[in-house]
Formats: structure tokens, C-alpha cells, sequence
């Protein structure tokens, strides 16, 4: 490979601005809004005009807030058990949570992304990732659940994910850990990593995924992605680092080159090398869970093998584009023109031209080679460099009125700055160490602005202390003047990495209220109180129950031994809009069921001892809420007591 020229700030040369941009940050005003209560203020009754959708990092979960209120709305189970609800303890949801490494109710979720339809936000589909054991799930907008996870195969940390295409073609999902593909026992040190970028169909009315194929690539860490749009549409652009592909010590052995890459890749060339037949099938093993809101239930499905294109299966699809080292955030402005990124050990964000970059594929300006993928001229590409913006650039959205906005983690702050002209016009001090941002549909064709949410990493003194672990910050600042104003501070859920926010109305327009008894298809349902009923089959009793305000049909049975596995099959028969009815059995090692409205969930039970148990509703639905409860007779182990049930008369 030849040498790259140096022409990004130097780690020698940033480290020297750190006092001085530390020096202003600390002594920079807040610049809090003198009228900030009354811009956040949502009164009693009013909605917020923006959800906003953040990932909860170590939660595992999507914690949603209203904007600019900072309320929260709910948390959202994903990848975690959830107890709250039920999620991952009910027999209907726990299939959901199956990998190749069995049942996983733990995962690290980093990058929501909002499904587009021409370069717009559409409100019907929220995607995140599962950064530890490699996954993405989709949640459906119109009941706030999680629908679908695929498990990402040749993958180790699915950091650089689910970004998407612009009309939700493709979700892409980027390997962070290089490893032998496929795996093997071999020494780290002699071992051969490799890296791979999944490209995940869409379909476009179900929003069902599918891994379409998969790129073998070079073994560096891939870290964040973004789609072109417009007319670079048909592209993606994947920030990596580790060039120098260390694998101990990389603080040290990952920072040596003076730049690493954006990887652009064109995925319509992908599309026709698979088409053509230059993919190979590749054995591997990865779930796929699907719930089905007909039956209230999922299934997972064990897949076997994946279909993998290598660089040399498909010339010109993927270039490598010079970068400042440790690069983060890889972000398209809205025009599509350009795609921006800045080093994390360096003081510049470069804006780089989608036209300059195809007009150097053309002229071949190529400066050397990297493992078989061309490394395209700095230069040739670079459409502009904001300069000596900050410490510790990480993530840049956009506003729509041509502005960007930069997060700087090692200096704690926001830096605006034109695109265009490539100058800073403003900068706000951010509390503390801020990681993303978001700025509603500031990755998309259509930013609505006026707001930007800064993710903290840090908050100290922001908050009253809660022991060893302080909570967790995001900050929201108005945009809707030339200097950006402090308007709140918000405590968040998890560890917040990502965000996005879309406008109140195209969410609430898609929102389902209960489920139709007559489409329930649980194959336990049942639609009134007379078809409820206790069947024994065999060590197995199925309990056929219903809730209603205010009492369970039965409330009384009869016929249950130690040892047997009792399934509640719960069905909610209210047809009104947020009445769920929650179940649970006392002493039982199990979470809670909150069951919706025209919906069927399964409660396990395995009774230990013999006994009178009483089970009951968990959330309160009305002013007899106290008084919805049932009994079950437990007989010890070898007893046949018949099966009896009833409800408001003697058994």
C-alpha cells in the first residue's frame, strides 16, 4: 500500500489545542433560554409535538420520550426480559429471544433508525441493534412491540447498525470485531480476521427481514454507517478504524497511521453480482424470530446458511476513502452530496463529495491498495474541511436550514457549522462528554429542526446523586435561532448512544388501540367467559382464562398437582382502548403478564408444594381492582383430585 499523505491534524497537533479548548468550553456560558420553562413546558392535556426514540445501550431495551417535554413514555423490551410486562417471560414471547446460543435475554442496543419512504422519515417501523450478540430487531410504531430479531451470522459486535437505505430497501450491519470467517481454533497472533457487512431485505409492506448477502471484506473494525440519498442513492459509507488491524493493546496499536477509512460501498453493484450468481452459499447458524400479532405469539427458525460475495467475486464495489484515525460518525447531509466524518484524535470534521468521489472512480485517481480494495485520493474526494472545530469530533446531523451540528466528547460541546462553506458559526458547552446527538430527522431528506438532543455520557452534579450510579443525561437545546439556547436537562434509561425523533403525528396517526377478538388466532383464545375451561393432558393442565373488568373466569380450580406444568392462557376480552389486565400467581418463579385488550398470553406455573395459591390482577383497571383474584388447589404429587373450575358458584 503506498503512503497515505499526511494532511489531517496530527494526534501531536490536537492534543496541543486540548487545554485551550477545554479552556473555552469551561469558561462558555450555558446559554440558557430565559423563557426555557415556557418552551418545554407541555401543559396537562397536550401531547408533545415529537417522539424521540433512543437506544438504551446495556438495557438492552428503546426507552421513548416526549419532545420538548423530556417525558417518558415507555420502555420498550427488545433484546432484555422485561418484567413490567412480561416480555420474555411469557411462553408466546420467549421464542423471541432465542440465538444460535440459545435463549439470551441480554443484549447492548446502540443505533435506533426510523424506516423511510423517499428519504423521509414514515413513522411505521423503528430498527435497533444488538451490538453483543450480533442482531437486529424491528419494532412496529403502531403498537410500540417488537415484531422481529435476526441474528447477524459472521458477525462479532454488530456495532455499524441497522442504518437504511432511503425508502427501506436495506438495513446494513457492519462487524466491529474482526474474526476468522469462518470461525476456527487458531492463535490470535497468527490468526487470519476477517470483516463482514450484511446487507438485511426489507419487505416493503411487512417490513420482514431477510440477510439478502453478505460482503467478505478486510479485517479492520467497522464502526458507524449511513445510506446515501438523492444522488447518491445506492451507496453506503461505513467510518472504520484499526487499519493497522492490531489486536492487542489497541489504544496504542490502533492509532499509529495517521488516517483510517470510510468504506463506500455501492450495494446496486452488490445487488447485480448476486444476481449474476457470483454469491456462494456459506454454511451458518443464526435465528430468526417472528412474532405474529394474529396469534399473540412467536416463532423462532434455526437458518442454515447465508449467501456471501468476496471483492474479488465482484470488482468496483467497495473503495476505501482516507479518513483521520479513530474515526466515529460516517453521516449524509440532506442534499445527499456530501458525507461527513471526523476523527476522534483529531481537531477537523471533512465533508467529503458523492460527485468528486464518482468523477476519481472514473479518472482512477487511486493512491494504493488495500487487501484488493482501491484506496481513492483524499484530495480527489474532499469537498471541505471544518477546521480546529473541537476535540474529539464524533457524530454530525443536520438541520434544515443548511446547518450541521457536530458532537465533541474530549471538549464537551456542540459545534455548529455551514455546509458549504465549511465555518463554525456557533458552539454550546454540553454536560458532560457528550457520545451522539440527534436533531429530529437529521439523517434524513427532511430535517424538521428546531430541536437537537445531546447524549451525555457524563452527568456529576447534573442531577441529585443516586449512589455509585449517577443517571444517565441527554440535554435538549433549541435550534430555532442563530445561537443555540439550553432548554432542559432530562435524566434517561441506560446508557443512551444513538437517537432519533420524528414528528407526534406521523406516529400517532399508524396507532392500533386493542386487538379484534374475532382475529384473535391464538389457538388458546377464547372469545367470551363460556368458553373458558381446565383440560388435563397428561402432567401438562392448560387453563383456558379470561379477564375482564373486574374478575377471571374461572376463579376457582380444583385438579392441579405438585409437579404438573399449569399454563394460564390469559385472553383480555375488553375491547376498550388501554385497559390491559395483568396476571400472576403468587409465589411463582415468573414475571407478571400485562395482557392487551382482545390479546392471549401464557403464564407457566410448576406448583412445588401442595396448597390453596391464589393468583390475581397486577394492573389496576378499576375501582375493584383489589378484589380480581382467583384460588387454585394444589394436591400433593400422586394425587388425582378432578379437574374442577367455576365461577360465582360452589365447585
Amino acid at each position: 500500500m503506498k503512503k497515505v499523505p499526511k494532511k489531517l491534524s496530527s494526534l501531536t497537533y490536537v492534543m496541543s489545542l486540548a487545554l485551550a479548548l477545554q479552556s473555552a468550553s469551561g469558561a462558555a456560558e450555558s446559554r440558557l433560554a430565559s423563557n426555557a420553562a415556557q418552551k418545554v413546558y407541555v401543559e396537562p392535556g397536550k401531547y408533545d409535538e415529537f417522539y424521540a426514540f433512543l437506544s438504551g445501550g446495556f438495557s438492552g431495551q428503546v426507552s421513548v420520550y416526549g419532545l420538548p417535554s423530556g417525558r417518558l413514555l415507555r420502555v420498550v423490551p427488545v433484546f432484555s426480559v422485561n418484567p413490567e410486562n412480561g416480555w420474555g417471560y411469557s411462553e408466546e414471547t420467549k421464542p423471541m429471544l432465542e440465538t444460535s446460543h440459545g435463549f439470551l435475554p441480554w443484549d447492548d442496543a446502540h443505533h435506533p433508525w426510523l424506516s423511510q419512504t423517499k428519504g423521509i422519515a414514515d413513522g411505521r417501523w423503528l430498527f435497533i441493534n444488538g451490538n453483543n450478540t450480533p442482531r437486529v430487531a424491528r419494532i412496529d410504531l403502531s403498537t410500540f412491540k417488537t415484531m422481529e430479531i435476526l441474528e447477524i451470522p459472521n458477525s462479532a459486535g454488530n456495532h455499524g447498525s441497522p442504518f437504511g437505505t432511503m425508502n427501506s430497501e436495506y438495513l446494513v450491519a457492519s462487524t466491529r470485531f474482526s474474526v476468522p470467517i469462518p470461525q476456527k481454533d487458531t492463535s490470535i497472533e497468527a490468526a487470519k480476521f476477517s470483516g463482514s457487512i450484511s446487507f438485511i431485505k426489507l419487505d416493503k409492506n411487512s417490513g420482514n427481514m431477510e440477510i439478502a448477502f453478505q460482503l467478505l471484506v478486510p479485517g479492520i473494525s467497522y464502526d458507524l454507517a449511513h445510506c446515501g440519498k438523492g444522488p447518491s442513492h445506492g451507496w453506503c459509507f461505513f467510518t472504520s478504524y484499526n487499519s493497522e488491524k492490531g489486536k492487542t493493546l489497541l489504544e496504542i496499536n490502533a492509532s499509529k497511521n495517521d488516517k483510517d477509512f470510510i468504506a463506500a460501498v455501492n450495494w446496486q453493484q452488490a445487488e447485480k453480482c448476486v444476481a449474476s450468481g457470483k454469491s456462494k452459499d456459506m454454511k451458518a447458524n443464526f435465528a430468526h424470530n417472528v412474532y405474529d400479532d394474529s396469534t399473540h405469539s412467536a416463532t423462532s427458525t434455526k437458518l442454515k446458511s447465508v449467501k456471501t460475495l468476496s471483492l474479488t467475486d465482484c470488482p468496483n464495489m467497495v473503495y476505501y476513502i482516507p479518513v483521520a484515525k479513530s474515526p466515529h460518525g460516517s453521516d449524509v447531509d440532506p442534499t445527499g452530496q456530501y458525507f461527513v466524518a471526523g476523527g476522534k484524535l483529531a481537531a477537523q470534521v471533512t465533508a467529503y463529495s458523492f460527485d468528486k468521489m464518482q468523477k476519481a472512480i472514473a479518472a482512477k485517481k487511486i493512491i494504493g491498495d488495500f487487501e484488493g480494495v482501491p484506496i481513492l485520493d483524499y484530495e480527489s474526494v474532499m469537498a471541505g474541511e471544518v477546521k480546529k472545530i473541537c476535540l474529539g469530533p464524533l457524530h454530525t446531523e443536520f438541520d434544515d436550514t443548511g446547518h450541521a451540528y457536530t458532537s465533541c466528547f474530549v471538549s464537551s460541546e456542540v459545534v455548529k457549522w455551514k455546509v458549504g462553506t465549511w465555518e463554525v458559526v456557533d458552539r454550546i458547552p454540553a454536560y458532560y462528554s457528550i457520545g451522539h446527538l440527534l436533531v429530529p430527522g437529521g439523517n434524513t431528506m427532511k430535517p424538521w429542526g428546531k430541536y437537537l438532543v445531546a447524549l451525555n455520557k457524563i452527568t456529576k452534579d447534573r442531577y441529585l446523586p443516586t449512589g455509585l450510579e449517577l443517571a444517565q443525561a441527554a440535554q435538549l437545546i433549541d435550534l430555532n435561532s442563530n445561537k443555540m439556547e439550553l432548554l432542559l436537562d432530562f435524566p434517561t434509561v441506560g446508557e443512551p448512544h444513538y437517537a432519533q425523533a420524528i414528528p407526534a403525528e406521523l406516529v400517532t396517526k399508524h396507532q392500533k388501540k386493542v386487538y379484534l377478538l374475532e382475529e384473535n388466532k391464538h389457538p388458546y383464545s377464547v372469545s367470551s367467559e363460556d368458553g373458558t375451561k381446565v383440560v388435563r393432558k397428561g402432567n401438562d393442565v392448560h387453563v383456558y382464562i379470561s379477564t375482564i373488568r373486574t374478575h377471571f373466569s374461572p376463579d376457582n380450580i380444583e385438579g392441579v398437582s405438585v409437579g404438573d406444568t399449569v399454563y394460564f392462557h390469559v385472553t383480555n376480552l375488553e375491547q376498550d382502548w388501554d385497559i390491559p389486565h395483568g396476571f400472576a400467581v403468587i409465589g411463582s418463579n415468573n414475571a407478571e403478564l400485562l395482557v392487551m385488550p382482545g390479546e392471549t398470553q401464557t403464564y407457566k406455573w410448576i406448583p412445588k408444594e401442595p396448597g390453596v395459591v391464589p393468583f390475581y390482577c397486577t394492573d389496576f383497571c378499576s375501582a375493584l381492582h383489589q378484589e380480581m383474584q382467583g384460588y387454585i388447589r394444589v394436591s400433593a404429587k400422586g394425587v388425582k383430585t378432578p379437574i374442577k373450575f367455576g365461577l360465582g358458584k360452589t365447585l
